[in-house]
């Protein structure tokens, strides 16, 4: 079982809409039009028809600021249809209360800082060392380790499945918790001088340190991964700031210490992710308390999660990679093979040709042929994609293109027909991911009321269709913390999640159902005849 953490970053949940995405084995009709089939009334035949499916390109870039930001993500993956992706996270700390007294002659001991991966809590290694010596005092105790896999993306064997993480001082003002940040922008940092280093091994670990004497509790840590940042830095930057404007207020703190950027400096490997959240930054310090003739040792937590600046930063190199030349696609004929990457990577566009909507309405017009059910079945591509784990969960949204504005947004972005008007239908799914553990893997999307609103219009109400797609994307809508409904059609986990894939796109010189090419993205629709 992953173990995802309970404490959400941000207002959104990542939970699924009860019933709107389905993992399943075999087809289900919609329940939409689904009284046509009852006591034989009608005759159900599903016909595949042709779409224009390409590659659209988002510059490699995404919104990933904390409002969108549900998790971190650290790590650098290498593969040959996607090319190379490192993924680095910035943020800022504060202090819990301004102006703050650290006592007399206070001196650093050390600083920690705690990321705690997402884990596989059912995968658990126990070490117990009964003859363990507290450091502080050298008091017999007993520790007790509790080790967990975290759950990777990539190559998880890669250098040993090491990665090095590294913690820099952020140079550049990373400005404030609303702000718009883009993941492709780097900002400013010591390079040279990073202020932490250490060798994530794939695994983390939560202690428990307890007395001999009376069993009493001498130190415990949740589940995480846990590294040493520099003494001197945090005694310069904090310490010896006591009674100074930099610790006075927020606005002067964030601009003196304006934040850290974690990364890993390995080029491959793989993806792991933490919610930014339960970061945590422990300042472990000595100093004389008033009266007192020997310093005693405190603990200082910095803030880290709600309020702060947390911006996901993405880099790609595509050279070499099957997806360089899908960047464009070409949305008049579609492309015979389809990327689709999230984090800022391709979407998929699927438009209706005007071939197969006149073949419906003469259908509908001739032969009293009603829409039952209408998916785009899209299949992951075989050769190109059968290694890493399939995604299970994608949005679908559709897009509206008017040609008659001059100036401003040309284009309007929704949820489906299908969202906005039968979700609330008995057995709705916007969308069904079929044989995820099978090569190849399908995946059909709903878009039912969409197609009857164009093939079934009545006269005078006929929908101009040309400019309308479809976009598809990895990641899944996210719900409102306020209720059992979605957030909105832009409140997706795409910002951050971690999956892509190859799939089978449109071959424009292959007939409608050529049993040659079982594969390829099509139509399917189910009508009924009276």
């Amino acid at each position: 079982m992953i173990y995802n953490m309970k404490k959400a970053f941000t207002i959104l949940s990542m939970v699924i809409f009860g019933g709107m995405l389905v993992y399943n084995c075999e087809p289900e009709p919609d329940s939409l039009g689904e009284q046509l089939f009852l006591d034989g009334a009608a005759e159900g035949n599903e016909v595949a028809y042709d779409v224009i499916a390409y590659n659209m390109s988002n510059n490699d870039s995404i919104r990933s600021d904390a409002s969108k930001l549900g998790m971190a993500t650290i790590g650098a993956f290498n593969e040959s249809q996607f090319g190379k992706q490192k993924a680095a996270y910035y943020t800022q700390l504060r202090l819990p209360a301004y102006d703050p007294d650290f006592g007399a002659e206070a001196i650093v001991d050390s600083v920690v800082l705690v990321i705690k991966p997402t884990y596989a809590s059912d995968s658990v290694t126990t070490v117990t060392d009964e003859n363990y010596v507290y450091p502080d005092g050298a008091v017999p105790a007993k520790q007790v380790m509790n080790r967990y896999p975290a759950v990777k993306y990539g190559k998880t064997k890669a250098n040993g499945g090491k990665l090095t993480v590294k913690v820099h001082e952020v140079k550049e003002f990373l400005d404030g918790y609303n702000d718009i940040a883009y993941s492709n922008k780097i900002y400013e940092f010591d390079q040279l001088n990073p202020i932490g280093s250490k060798d994530f091994d794939g695994f983390v670990r939560s202690i428990a340190i307890t007395k001999d004497s009376d069993n009493a509790s001498l130190f415990s840590s949740e589940a995480g991964f846990r590294m040493l940042l520099s003494n001197n830095l945090f005694q310069s930057k904090i310490i010896d700031k006591k009674g100074q404007p930099e610790l006075k207020d927020v606005a002067s703190f964030i601009r003196h210490f304006r934040g850290l950027r974690i990364s890993v400096e390995q080029q491959d490997g793989y993806l792991v992710q933490f919610s930014p959240s339960t970061v945590e930054l422990l300042m472990y310090y000595k100093s004389l308390d008033t009266g007192a003739t020997a310093k005693t040792q405190k603990k200082y937590t910095f803030s880290i999660g709600n309020g702060n600046v947390h911006i996901g930063n993405y880099i790609y190199d595509r050279a070499g990679s099957a997806s360089q030349t899908a960047l464009t696609g070409n949305k008049d004929t579609g492309d015979l093979q389809l990327f689709a990457q999230a984090m800022g990577g391709n979407s998929i566009g699927i438009r209706f040709p005007k071939a197969t909507i006149d073949k419906l309405k003469m259908l509908y017009q001739n032969e009293k042929a009603a829409i039952v059910s209408a998916k785009i079945r899209m299949y992951t591509d075989q050769t190109a994609w059968n290694k890493y784990p399939k995604p299970s969960l994608m949005t679908i949204v559709q897009r509206d293109l008017d040609l008659t504005k001059t100036a401003g947004n040309q284009v309007t972005t929704n949820f489906t027909e299908d969202l906005l008007k039968l979700s609330s239908t008995p057995n709705f799914a916007y969308m069904r991911a079929y044989a995820l553990d099978k090569n190849p893997a399908y995946y059909d999307f709903t878009v039912t009321q969409s197609l009857k609103n164009i093939v079934e219009a009545k006269p005078g109400e006929e929908i101009d269709y040309s400019n309308k797609y479809f976009k598809i994307d990895m990641g899944n809508f996210l719900q409102s913390s306020t209720g059992n409904t979605f957030a909105g059609y832009q409140f997706t986990s795409r910002a951050f999640s971690t999956d892509r894939a190859v799939f089978v796109g449109t071959d424009s010189t292959n007939p409608d159902n050529d049993p040659s090419k079982p594969y390829e993205i099509k139509l399917r629709v189910t009508y009924g005849k009276k």
